[in-house]
Formats: structure tokens, C-alpha cells, sequence
């Protein structure tokens, strides 16, 4: 992969577009990215983490870096454009993140525009560039596969952090863990031993959970068997324990054993119980048997003597049974004549109602009279049929007339209403306009209005802060005065004990001399009269630390003095900000703004209400118009209607006159002649039936007369008082039928003989014989009960058993697949004793890649240490580190001293280089790893500063060997010196309006 070309626009400290041209800076090999603190150098290399994958680097994004320049123009957008070749493909990646720009028109405001991303390729043929995407998904997908490198394995690759290797060489093996797992993607590893690890969880759940079952069972072995189960010991195996299947299991036998002979006593003693209860029952069925046949004797001698009383009832009924049926005889003659006289007697109601009813000449008329009569009326009706046609449409027409007067007051109504409402239009119309006219000045005012309220409001504000920083200042010199006090006191303290205590160093001298010892001072051997301290003498750690109390007051003072400049350089911003006005004068006028803009704002806001409003009306001014207009052609329309009409009235009421004749009107004439006709006709048939009924009744008094003779009886009331209906006929038979049935019943019984000898013998006494049965019955229950529950406990605990075995034998392969998959769990943990490094999978497959490392960057430490380093990779557990395993440490071996030592003993200098040789190594290695694809540009960011000249030689000797493979150095760095042995740079300055790079080649 080479980079060619990146162009950068409002990006991190860039305000405006800045071009870096790696195709230039790469001619020479090795070229040198350099500016001060803060410039941008690290944000050139963002730029280039961005534009391949659409994020910059994950420690500074983890900060929260804010990609857009706060130096660009709010209409300049954040982009950047990268040219590189990459898999033999030129390719160029345009990105730009979200950010936020100025809505476009008059609108004021932001709006936020989304994340986008081009890709294009260059086409050698046509020397054209071709756009292939612009997905961020595919992007990524295609450079991702193109460079075969992740962001972390990228950044940790091209862009080479020399900090993060050197803490790479002094962390332990779990930081060392996490970095390389990210690098070499040994997920698949981890993911091995979590695999592993969940499923020894999961057969180990298993393997409790059938024990659990198994205790489950055993416990509901326990319930079935009852208080018996106390007697034998229960499994003292907890869920997990391997003999817990085979402890149950024996435990269930035993269980099973007792409860079988339990249920073999409990059967004998139901045997023994059903027998009494038998010989107690067949007692009580005897003395049931003989208090029957004692009560039924005695009942029967009962109903004897009632019979014999009631015999002279019988022969009453027996007799009148027999009137009763000669009455039946005449029954059917005196239906009929009872039938005959009650037609007759409805006939001749009928036929008075209608003599009532009709004409005093037609009182005494028979019935062909009427029928003729009625038959004349009935022509008459025929004729008024078309007289009530013309009258039914001469009250049509009146209703028609009727509505057309309606219609036409309806109209005049309107034509008046819409007449009044357009005389007052012209005024209705400019009052409309007037208020729309109002609402867009209230708009404009509004709007200049608007554009004076943000500085009234941004000059009260600083008003305001000027207020108080004049406190805050006020406070500050009365803090800078008391520290410079503090200060001067200290100094004077310090000074005058660093007098008192060179006016006594003598004394201090003379307690170190001993004989024999020469002076420090002068050489003499022999101290004759060494000097004395005096009172008040000061030491030499009375006067550093007076001098110590010093330093603190005096750093004390600086800092009020700069809190102090700093409040003085805020307050005069803040002043010429806010002028000379105070914060009740600028908060009066912003108040008063902010009063009118909100009418303005008011006033405008009735614009779209007024127009509405206008609309309305002229909808209601043509609405009203043409209300007119119509009323006006129906008006004419009705007037020669009503003509018409008027016309064909007159002519139909000529022809009603003459049909309606003494009547109100021809319905009326017509209803009259109807209710005649009717009469007449219902007269005529109440003649008739009169007479028919009459003389049936004649017909019927003869047939009774003869049949009341024959059947015995002196005259027909006397027959017709014998006779009986069928319900009472019925119960007279039913009473009579009784008493013989009841004769004959008595006679049979008292024909009996078991009863008449059981009567003979002792009353019988049942309750005794139930009392004895009840006994044998309740001791039988009582065994059966026993039985029932000693056999319920037998199958339950057969039924239990046979799942407690179905049981253990499932459980048999879920403990060898949980002892099978434990045993590899803890090899690729690391905790088997068969593991004896302790080390976990993925650690060792690391610790393959770290020895690979380590090989690839000895050939160029090497270089760097003149042969005396080397780099080696140890699998050994470091003391102190507790539970951590072994597998990826890193020794460094010393060929001066012939001694291999921790990479934490490094000095600075070594440290550095030793780091870039694992970084470059690193990228080696990585490269393998991810297909191989060949890294033609490398970035070293810092750390050069911590070299001497010969080791900095040697590591720009190392990096030009880098060079010689056709690969590009960039190093990222502020160190003078290396300007000097690097002609090829790229600067970035740092300006008041954003940095800028200058190329220097």
C-alpha cells in the first residue's frame, strides 16, 4: 500500500484546505513530518486513519475529538480526500462526517447534514476516474479487504505509536494479551476456550441437574412410603457426588422391600374383617324379613276393618253410576238443542241491533227489500269514482300553489339578505386589507427588531460579567496584596536565618572536628579552642526550611498575580463589550426590545389569519352574488306556473259542484252512500238468519221431548240433571274400581301364611342387628383403608424406582461427556494439572506470534544496539504475579554482560529503540498475518528525542534500510536534529486562523 496524495478541508486544526503530497515527500525515502506542540502533526495521520476507515484512531476518538475545525468557515465543509494504491488498484476515498452547517436562504439556524463517503478508482485506459461506491458499508467492506488490515491492526502497523510499544515492552502479559489479540484477531482462540467453557457449564448443570432429579425422586420415594421411611438411612450424597445414583438406587430397594411386606399383613386383616362382616349382615337381612311380614299383618287386618266401613259409600256410588249412564242416552239431544237455542238467541240480538239502525220505513222490510235497495246505492258509488279522481288533484293543485308561495317568500328573503350584505362589501374588503397591510409591517419591524435584540442582550451579559469581575478583581488584589505580604515576610524570615546562621557556622563546623582529623577549613590536625554555639544559634534545617516556607509564599504570590492579570484581561474584554452603560440601563433596553419585538412578532403572526380572513369574504362576495342571480330566475319560473294551475282549477271545480250535492265534499257524498250500502246489506243477512235459527230451535225441542221419554226419565230437565261429564263420570268409576281393588287385595293377603306366622312369633328388633353390622363394617373399611394405602405406596414406589433407574441411566453418558469436556476445558484454561504452564489457548497461540515478533525485531535491534541487545520471548510464570499464567513475556538479553533481564530495566534511549524494533517487527509479522499485502509507507510518531547522536545515527541507519526494501519512512517528530540530517519535511505551522503545511523537498 502507498499513499500518494491527502487533502484536507476544515479538519481537526486545519480552518482552510490543506495538500500533502506523499508522492514528493516518498522520492527521498525517508522524510520527516515535524512543527511545534499543538500544530497538527498527529491530526495529518488522523486525516489518513479517517479517510481509510471513517474514524480516526480509537485512543483519540475514545476522548472525544471533534473532527470539524473550529478555525472553517461555517459553509466550508469537514473533508478529506486520500489517493492511494492499494492491491495494484488507484484508488481515491473522499469522507466527510456529520457536522452541522448554516441553513441556506434567510432562514437563520443549523441544520445537520449526514456522514458521506465516495470511492472512485483511476482507469489507466481512459485516464479517468470512475466512482465505484458511495455506501459506508461498502467502503469500508472494500478497503478492508484491499489492505487486509483492520483500524487497531492499521494503526498499530502504518502508524507506528512509539509510546504505546514502550509500554508494550514493560506491561505485564495481560496487557500484552490484549494488544496482540487485537492485532492477530485470535478471537476464534478465546472463543474456543469460552466455547469450552459453556459447555463444561452446561453438562455440569446437567450432570446437578439429574442428581437433582434423582434427590427429587427420592424425596417422593420418602412421601409414598410414609412414616415407615423414617426407619431406613437416606443418601447422604449431595447433587454432583459420583455415588449418588447408586446410593438411591439401594435406598429405593429397601424402601420397595418393606413397603411390599406391609401391604401382605394389611391383606390378611381384610380377609379376617370381610368374613364378621358378612355373618352381620345375613343377621340384619333376618330380622328385616321378619318386622316386615309382622307389619304387613297388621296392616292388613287394617284395611279389613276400613273396607268393611265404607261398604254403604260403594253402594251409593253404584247407583248413581247407573242414573248417569241412562242420562248419556239423552246427552246428544240435548247438545243439539242447547247448540239451536244459542244460535237462535245470537240471531235474534243481531236482528234487533239492526232494526235499530235503519230508516223508521225500512223497520219491518224483508230481506229481498233491503237486498234491492242495497243494490241501487251501490250504482250511485260506481258513478262518483271520476268526481274523486278530479277532487284528489284539485287539492294537489292547492298544495302545489301553497309551496310555489313558500318558495317565493324564501326567495324574496334571500334576494333582501344578499342585497344588504353586498351593500357593506367595499368596507368589508378594505378593512381586510388593512389588516394585512398591518401584519407585513409588524413582519418587517419585527425582523429589524430581532437583529437588535442579540447584541442588547450579548452587551447585558457582559455588562454583567464586568460587574462582577469588578468584585472578582477587587477580591484578587486584596488576595496578590496579602500574598506579597506573605511573601516579603517569608523572604525577610529566610534572609535573616540565613545570617544568624553564617554568623555561627563556625560553631557548626567546629561540632564536626575530631582529633586527630584535619580541618576542612584550614588542615590543622589539632582544633585547640573549637568555637562554641552561642543561644539563638540556627541550623541548617531551620534555614531550608524557612527558605522552603519562602518558596512556597513566593509561588504563592506569582499565582495571585497571574489570577489577577488574568481577571484584569476578562474585565477589559468585557468592558469594551459592554461599554459605559450599567445593567439596569442595557437590561431596561433589552427589556424594552424584547416587549416590542414580541408585539411586532404578534402583529406579524396574524398575516396568514388576514389573509384567510380575505378569502373568506370574497368566497361569501360571489357566494352571495350568485344567491341573487338564482332567486331571480325561479321567481319568473314559478309566475308561469302558477298560471297554469290557476287555470286547470277553475276548470275542475264546475264538474265537483255538481258530484258533491248536499255533502262537504265528493269523499264525503262518496263515504255516505258506502255506510248505507253496508247497512242495508248486514240488515238483509240478519233477516235472514233469524228465521233459519228459529226454526232449527222448533226442530230440536221435539228430538229432546222423545229422547227424554224413552230413557226413563219424566221430562228433559230431569234427564239433563242426571247427566255427568266425562271428568266426573271418570272419578266416580275410579272410586268404585278402588274399593273392589282394594277387597280383593285384602282378601289375598289375608290368605298368607308367612305372615300370619310371624306373627305369631317375637317383635323383631333390626336396630340391634344394624348397630352390630355397623361395627363390622367400620373395622372393615378400617383394613381395607390400610390395604388400599400399603398397596398405593408399592406402586408408587415401583413406579418411582423405575424412574429413578430410567434416571441413573441417563445420567451415566451426561457424566462422562461433563468429566470428557471438564478435562479440555481446563487444558485451554490453563487450570489442569495436565496444563503445566498454565497457559490458556489463546495466550499460547500468542505467545507463537510473540516469539515471531520478537525474532523480527532482533534483526534490527540488533543494528540499533550495535549487537549488544536481543530480544527473546519467555513462557516461564513471573514471580509475583499471583493467578496469572504464563506464555507472553519478554526478556531482553544483554551481550556485555551475557545476562537475559526484564525490558523494564531499559534506560530511556534503549527503551525507544528497543520499542521501534518491536513496533517494526510487529508490522511484519502483522502484515504475514493478514495476507501479506506490502506496506510501502510507514509512519514512527516521537520518542527520537529521548537518543544520543550515535544512537540516533543508528536508528536513522536502520530506518534508510527500510528505504533499500522500497518502503517510505515517515517520521513524526519536533527534535531539531533530525531537520538537520533530513532534508525531505513536511511542516505544519500553527497560525491565529488554523495550521498549514509547507512542504520542503
Amino acid at each position: 500500500m502507498r499513499l500518494h496524495s491527502l487533502r484536507i478541508t476544515a479538519f481537526g486544526p486545519f480552518g482552510a484546505t490543506q495538500k500533502v503530497d506523499f508522492d514528493a515527500l516518498s522520492s527521498a525515502g525517508l522524510f520527516l513530518l515535524h512543527g511545534p506542540t499543538g500544530a497538527g502533526k498527529t491530526s495529518v495521520l488522523d486525516a489518513v486513519c479517517f479517510a481509510l476507515y471513517g474514524s480516526v484512531p480509537g485512543a483519540r476518538e475514545g476522548r472525544g475529538l471533534t473532527l470539524r475545525s473550529d478555525h472553517a468557515a461555517p459553509d466550508l465543509p469537514t473533508e478529506v480526500i486520500l489517493e492511494l494504491t492499494v492491491g495494484g488498484r488507484r484508488l481515491a476515498v473522499t469522507r466527510r462526517p456529520a457536522q452541522q452547517r448554516p441553513k441556506k436562504g434567510r432562514r437563520t439556524g443549523f441544520v445537520t447534514d449526514k456522514a458521506q463517503s465516495w470511492l472512485s478508482e483511476y482507469d489507466a485506459g481512459t485516464g479517468q476516474w470512475q466512482a465505484l461506491s458511495r455506501s459506508h458499508q461498502e467502503i469500508g467492506e472494500e478497503i478492508s479487504g484491499l489492505v487486509g488490515m483492520n483500524r487497531e491492526q492499521f494503526c498499530q502497523v502504518v502508524l507506528l505509536p512509539q509510546g504505546d510499544f514502550a509500554r508494550f515492552l514493560r506491561a505485564d502479559a495481560e496487557a500484552r494479551g490484549k494488544l496482540l489479540g487485537k492485532l492477530f484477531d485470535t478471537r476464534r482462540f478465546a472463543a474456543v476456550e469460552e466455547r469450552l467453557a459453556e459447555l463444561r457449564r452446561t453438562a455440569e448443570q446437567q450432570v446437578k441437574a439429574g442428581d437433582d432429579r434423582l434427590l427429587a425422586l427420592a424425596e417422593r420415594m420418602a412421601e409414598a412410603a410414609g412414616p415407615a421411611a423414617a426407619d431406613w438411612p437416606r443418601p447422604e450424597e449431595r447433587p454432583g457426588d459420583p455415588g449418588l445414583a447408586a446410593s438411591v438406587l439401594s435406598w429405593a430397594a429397601v424402601a420397595r422391600s418393606g413397603a411390599r411386606e406391609r401391604r401382605d399383613i394389611a391383606a390378611l386383616a381384610v380377609a379376617a374383617t370381610e368374613s364378621r362382616q358378612a355373618a352381620a349382615r345375613h343377621v340384619l337381612e333376618e330380622q328385616r324379613e321378619l318386622l316386615r311380614l309382622q307389619e304387613r299383618f297388621a296392616d292388613t287386618r287394617r284395611r279389613a276393618d276400613a273396607l268393611d266401613a265404607r261398604r254403604e259409600e260403594y253402594e251409593r256410588l253404584c247407583a248413581r253410576q247407573d242414573l248417569a249412564r241412562a242420562a248419556d242416552r239423552v246427552a246428544p239431544a240435548l247438545a243439539l238443542r242447547g247448540a239451536a237455542d244459542r244460535e237462535h238467541r245470537a240471531a235474534s240480538r243481531s236482528y234487533e241491533e239492526t232494526r235499530g239502525r235503519l230508516p223508521a220505513a225500512l223497520a219491518d222490510a224483508g230481506a229481498d227489500q233491503l237486498a234491492e235497495r242495497e243494490g241501487r246505492i251501490r250504482q250511485e258509488l260506481g258513478g262518483l269514482d271520476a268526481a274523486r279522481r278530479a277532487e284528489h288533484r284539485s287539492a294537489d293543485i292547492t298544495a302545489e300553489r301553497a309551496a310555489l308561495d313558500r318558495e317565493a317568500r324564501a326567495d324574496d328573503e334571500l334576494r333582501q339578505e344578499a342585497d344588504e350584505w353586498l351593500a357593506e362589501w367595499d368596507t368589508v374588503r378594505r378593512r381586510h386589507q388593512e389588516r394585512i397591510e398591518a401584519a407585513q409591517e409588524a413582519a418587517t419591524r419585527a425582523g429589524h427588531l430581532e437583529s437588535q435584540l442579540e447584541p442588547a442582550r450579548t452587551r447585558l451579559d457582559a455588562a454583567r460579567r464586568r460587574d462582577e469581575l469588578d468584585r472578582r478583581v477587587a477580591a484578587a488584589k486584596e488576595a496578590e496584596q496579602a500574598a506579597r505580604d506573605r511573601s516579603s515576610g517569608a523572604r525577610e524570615r529566610w534572609l535573616d536565618l540565613r545570617e544568624r546562621r553564617l554568623t555561627g557556622i563556625a560553631a557548626e563546623l567546629a561540632a564536626g572536628l575530631c582529633d586527630g582529623e584535619a580541618c576542612k577549613v584550614c588542615g590543622a590536625t589539632e582544633h585547640p579552642a573549637p568555637a562554641r554555639a552561642g543561644a539563638g544559634h540556627v541550623d541548617r534545617a531551620a534555614e531550608q526550611q524557612a527558605e522552603t516556607a519562602y518558596a512556597t509564599a513566593d509561588g504563592a504570590r506569582a499565582q495571585a498575580e497571574s489570577a489577577l492579570a488574568r481577571l484584569r484581561e476578562t474585565l477589559a474584554a468585557a468592558q469594551a463589550e459592554a461599554g459605559g452603560a450599567t445593567v439596569t440601563e442595557l437590561a431596561a433596553q433589552a427589556d424594552e426590545l424584547q416587549r416590542s419585538y414580541t408585539a411586532a412578532h404578534t402583529g406579524a403572526g396574524d398575516m396568514h389569519a388576514a389573509r384567510e380572513a380575505l378569502d373568506r369574504a370574497e368566497r361569501e362576495h360571489t357566494r352571495r352574488v350568485d344567491t341573487r342571480e338564482k332567486a331571480e330566475r325561479r321567481g319568473a319560473a314559478r309566475t308561469s306556473h302558477r298560471e297554469a294551475l290557476d287555470r286547470e282549477l277553475a276548470s275542475l271545480e264546475e264538474e265537483l259542484t255538481r258530484a258533491r250535492g248536499g255533502a262537504g265534499s265528493v269523499q264525503e257524498q262518496y263515504g255516505l252512500l258506502r255506510h248505507r250500502a253496508e247497512l242495508l246489506a248486514g240488515a238483509a243477512e240478519a233477516v235472514r238468519t233469524y228465521e233459519a235459527t228459529a226454526e232449527r230451535l222448533k226442530e230440536a225441542d221435539g228430538a229432546l221431548a222423545d229422547a227424554s221419554f224413552k230413557a226413563g226419565f219424566a221430562t228433559p230437565q230431569e234427564a239433563g240433571a242426571a247427566l255427568l261429564d266425562d271428568v266426573r263420570q271418570r272419578e266416580l268409576q275410579h272410586r268404585i274400581d278402588a274399593w273392589q281393588a282394594e277387597r280383593a287385595a285384602v282378601a289375598e293377603r289375608l290368605r298368607e301364611s308367612e305372615a300370619a306366622d310371624a306373627a305369631q312369633r317375637p317383635a323383631a328388633d333390626p336396630q340391634a342387628a344394624q348397630a352390630a353390622l355397623a361395627a363390622a363394617e367400620r373395622a372393615q373399611r378400617d383394613a381395607t383403608s390400610s390395604y388400599d394405602a400399603a398397596r398405593e405406596r408399592c406402586a408408587a414406589l415401583a413406579r418411582l424406582d423405575r424412574q429413578a433407574e430410567a434416571e441413573a441411566r441417563g445420567l451415566g453418558p451426561l457424566r462422562a461427556e461433563y468429566e470428557r469436556v471438564a478435562r479440555l476445558a481446563g487444558l485451554t484454561a490453563g487450570t489442569s494439572a495436565d496444563n503445566e504452564r498454565k497457559m490458556r489457548l489463546e495466550s499460547y497461540v500468542l505467545a507463537a506470534r510473540l516469539e515471531q515478533v520478537a525474532a523480527a525485531a532482533t534483526a534490527r535491534l540488533h543494528r540499533m544496539s550495535d549487537g549488544r541487545y536481543t530480544l527473546v520471548h519467555s513462557d516461564e510464570r513471573t514471580a509475583g504475579t499471583g493467578s496469572r499464567r504464563a506464555g507472553l513475556g519478554l526478556h531482553v538479553v544483554d551481550s556485555w554482560t551475557g545476562r537475559e533481564r526484564d525490558t523494564s530495566t531499559l534506560s530511556g534511549g534503549e527503551t525507544f529503540f528497543a520499542s521501534l524494533a518491536l513496533a517494526l517487527g510487529l508490522a511484519d509479522v502483522v502484515t504475514d498475518e493478514a495476507g501479506g499485502v506490502r506496506l510501502d509507507t510507514l509512519f514512527i510518531d516521537e520518542g527520537f528525542g529521548s537518543l544520543d547522536d550515535q544512537t540516533l545515527d543508528e536508528v536513522i541507519d536502520v530506518l534508510d534500510a527500510l528505504r533499500e526494501r522500497n518502503r517510505n519512512v515517515g517520521i513524526v517528530s519536533h527534535v531539531g536534529d533530525l531537520r538537520q540530517r533530513i532534508g525531505t519535511r513536511l511542516e505544519v505551522v500553527k497560525q491565529r486562523n488554523g495550521s498549514a503545511v509547507r512542504h520542503h523537498l
